[in-house]
């Protein structure tokens, strides 16, 4: 119990906690790394910005017109079924927005504006410099023949003082890569290439002289630049009770960017004039081609009214058929007025029934007299409107267009049946005029057969008449309509930049160096976690919370000899075995003198240790002796340079009657304190000869003639002969190599602690090198005695060392 106190107090802390000095500090030994990688870094930051053009951003705000909602009778109809929840409609200003964004749209201003051709002037370091509107020849591809173009079509023009062109055109096709180059003595001019015809003209109204100059156009398909446009292009109200869009677009080129946002404004007014005007134009169509019907049966009605007059010799009429016609004047004008209203509803009808004109507007002023017809018309037409317009940013597959689909059939029938009900009625009011002037005719019959047919002639001319003047009077009504429609939306703010979205300088440069930064510390702290060996004591505290006794260095000398502890001298390993010696006495307890060293595996210098131990505790003027137990692979012949066939302790644990134990422990050259035991000869059952009880008796023996005993054991990982001996022992010292050792051997070490199937155990660190870096900051050795001052390691007052510089200035 005893021992275990002292063990705790002198080799446990009462926790472990995180240096985070020594983190900091391992970290900053490889600070060229990380400012070379922070550097490069940022240099490749002012690289890539060095490439990016400047994207800026054009804002314009639009406010879209709404009209007076109290006039539509069908947008009134359509919003009634909307609150009773039998249709949804999207908001008309959200409609608007989108058909402000749609494809098509920006599709017809790429092509009228020819923006699916740029021009660049390049640079050698740097992005290349937008030139729109800004060179001096024009180069034009039709857009449907850029639209076949396998790829981008990349046109390098240069113009000479002479006037001269050079043109080179190139692109890539399946087949690879393909260049074209043409010189002109003069512009205009038309280049062919395999892909297209390039049209070439000078920028320059008065066809001044071309200045010298080069420069790179780009011809690329106008579909693929609208969906790069579309894309760049958003619009969102400006608030939620407001019909103004605010339309936003980034560009590399301020001036085009404001005229792309003002052509896409004017081009969509122009598609909603033509929208709102799509009923006015059909029924401008129909009613001219009734006036040309209705003007070739006018004029035969005339032709034969004179033929007739002629033939009859006509000049008056008597008195009474006067008075007969007096009486049927009134019938015959509303039976010619009712004939006028059958004859259009049968020309509405024909319209209506072909199937052409299924998805069209019907034509609505048309001189039609009964008002619920033109009022079921007017709300069929505004439908058809609106399907049109959803079909512009929808499918005909959305639940919108369906729904709205369904209601046009439904209001179709409805058409027909109002057009069905006012040919039946005013069929029935002509068979009651009919009734009623049969009456009043009686009395023209008694009139001369000449004068009936006069009037029968005259009452058709009547009434092809009146129809010609109603079509003339509302084909020009029409006609103001047309040219009455108002703008759909209007230009609140003119397109204008509002500064540069991209490239971020300052975000790039941040990232560059949180980047250039955390890059190498994480790759530092990686490689570290990476590594399945140890490096130093740090490693090993982190493993195994079994007591570091010291910290050897890894020795540089050239010579061959294994001992490096010289009598009367203060080096590095002097010192070194010493803070070790030291360590170990303070673990040892009264009367224990066995120190057994060992290892996981051979090559960790276990027997290099156990030898300059057993030398620095001979140079106290201590009886020492170091037995070789490795009996399976003994070293100690060749590090004190005894003969081969020496007897050893193998020979004496075999047959311990006949062998003086005390006898084979031969004194070394080293010290007269220090005697050697070697292993003797190679037995064939090591691990039995290990477990008799004659090793007990040799070390009770060894232990009554000596001061302290080092024994050099098997490696524990590979033999159990280790484990065996350690009966003997007193102390454990668990040797591990730095960079040789595997962080997995630590659960061994773990193990045996765990298990108490060892003795009193400690670790020593061996074969540090001094050379890195790392291992020169955290183990300073220090100078003793004549040089004036100590250094000893900041955790356990031990672990003394020097680095290359360090050595050369002490000596």
């Amino acid at each position: 119990m005893k021992e275990e106190q002292l063990y705790e107090e002198l080799f446990k802390n009462d926790s472990k906690s995180i240096d985070y000095k020594a983190i900091v500090a391992d970290y900053l030994l490889r600070w060229p790394f990380i400012v070379g990688f922070l550097v490069l870094s940022l240099a490749g930051a002012y690289i890539y910005l060095r490439y990016q053009a400047p994207v800026y951003n054009i804002d314009s705000t639009v406010m879209i017109k709404q009209g007076d909602k109290t006039k539509s009778t069908a947008a009134t109809a359509l919003a009634s079924m909307q609150d009773l929840g039998t249709m949804s409609l999207a908001n008309n200003f959200d409609n608007e927005i989108e058909i402000l964004q749609s494809y098509s749209l920006i599709k017809r201003v790429i092509e009228s504006q020819n923006l699916y051709i740029s021009y660049f002037d390049e640079r050698k370091f740097g992005y290349d410099i937008p030139a729109y509107k800004n060179v001096p020849v024009n180069v034009w591809m039709a857009p449907d023949e850029a639209e076949r173009l396998p790829s981008a079509l990349n046109v390098e023009v240069e113009s000479r003082r002479d006037g001269s062109v050079s043109v080179t055109a190139s692109y890539t096709a399946a087949d690879g890569s393909h260049t074209v180059s043409k010189e002109f003595k003069k512009i205009p001019a038309i280049f062919i290439t395999p892909v297209g015809t390039l049209t070439l003209t000078s920028a320059s109204a008065k066809n001044k002289a071309l200045p010298p100059c080069s420069f790179n156009a780009v011809v690329a398909p106008p579909s693929l630049v609208a969906d790069s446009y579309k894309s760049r292009l958003h619009g969102e109200p400006t608030s939620e009770f407001t019909s103004i869009v605010r339309l936003s677009f980034n560009d590399t080129d301020i001036r085009r960017g404001q005229d792309f946002l003002s052509v896409l404004v004017t081009l969509y007014n122009a598609e909603a004039n033509e929208d709102k005007n799509q009923v006015a134009s059909r029924t401008a169509k129909f009613i001219d081609e009734r006036i040309r019907i209705i003007n070739n049966e006018l004029g035969t009605t005339e032709n034969e009214l004179a033929s007739y007059k002629q033939r009859a010799g006509l000049t008056d009429l008597s008195a009474d058929a006067q008075l007969a016609l007096q009486e049927t004047s009134e019938y015959d004008k509303k039976r010619a007025e009712n004939a006028s209203q059958l004859r259009l509803v049968s020309f509405l009808r024909e319209y209506i029934d072909n199937p052409d004109n299924r998805h069209e507007v019907i034509p609505s002023d048309i001189g039609v007299t009964d008002a619920d017809l033109a009022g079921v018309i007017a709300k069929y037409n505004e439908m058809q409107i609106e399907r049109k317009r959803l079909l512009r940013t929808s499918k005909a597959n959305n639940p919108v267009v369906v729904n709205l689909d369904a209601s046009i059939n439904a209001t179709h029938n409805a058409v027909v049946t109002a057009v069905d009900n006012v040919e039946k009625a005013l069929k029935i009011t002509r068979r009651n005029l009919n009734l009623e002037a049969g009456r009043y005719r009686s009395r023209v019959n008694k009139a001369p057969r000449q004068e009936q047919a006069l009037t029968d002639i005259t009452r058709r001319q009547e009434i092809k008449a009146n129809l010609y003047l109603t079509l003339l009077q509302k084909r020009e009504e029409n006609a103001i309509t047309l040219a009455a429609t108002a703008d759909n939306s209007r230009v609140i703010e003119e397109p204008r930049a509002a500064g540069i979205v991209a490239p971020n300088t300052r975000n790039i440069y941040v990232l560059a160096f949180v980047v250039g930064l955390l890059f190498p510390i994480f790759c530092i702290w990686l490689a570290k976690k990476l590594r399945f060996k140890i490096e130093g004591r740090a490693d090993v505290e982190k493993l195994t919370d079994v007591p570091v006794i010291g910290d050897i260095p890894q020795v540089h000398d050239k010579t061959d000899s294994t001992i490096v502890v010289s009598e009367n001298k203060n080096g590095v390993m002097e010192e070194v075995f010493r803070n070790v010696r030291t360590n170990i006495q303070y673990m040892l307890q009264e009367d224990e003198k066995v120190v057994l060293l060992t290892s996981t595996t051979p090559g960790e210098g276990k027997s290099f240790t156990a030898a300059n131990l057993a030398v620095s505790f001979a140079f106290m003027e201590r009886k020492t002796l170091i037995v070789g137990m490795d009996i399976r692979k003994p070293a100690l012949n060749r590090i004190f340079s005894l003969p081969k066939d020496s007897q050893g302790i193998t020979q004496y644990l075999a047959s311990p009657k006949t062998h003086d134990l005390l006898s084979m422990c031969q004194p070394s050259q080293l010290s007269p304190n220090l005697y050697v035991l070697p292993g003797g000869k190679v037995p064939p059952n090591p691990t039995e000869l290990v477990a008799r009880k004659s090793l007990d008796d040799a070390f009770a023996l060894l232990r009554r003639h000596f001061d302290y005993i080092i024994i050099d054991s098997a490696p524990i990982g590979m033999v159990t002969d280790t484990r065996i001996i350690s009966r003997v022992a007193d102390i454990c010292v668990y040797i591990c190599r730095a960079d040789f050792t595997r962080k997995s051997d630590f659960e061994l070490i773990n193990d045996l602690k765990h298990d108490k199937k060892m003795p009193v155990l400690c670790t020593l660190v061996n074969g540090i090198d001094m050379d890195k870096r790392k291992n020169g900051y955290y183990y300073g050795y220090g100078k003793y005695g004549r040089y004036g001052k100590y250094a000893y390691g900041k955790k356990y007052g031990y672990g003394y060392g020097y680095g290359k510089e360090k050595e050369r200035k002490r000596k």
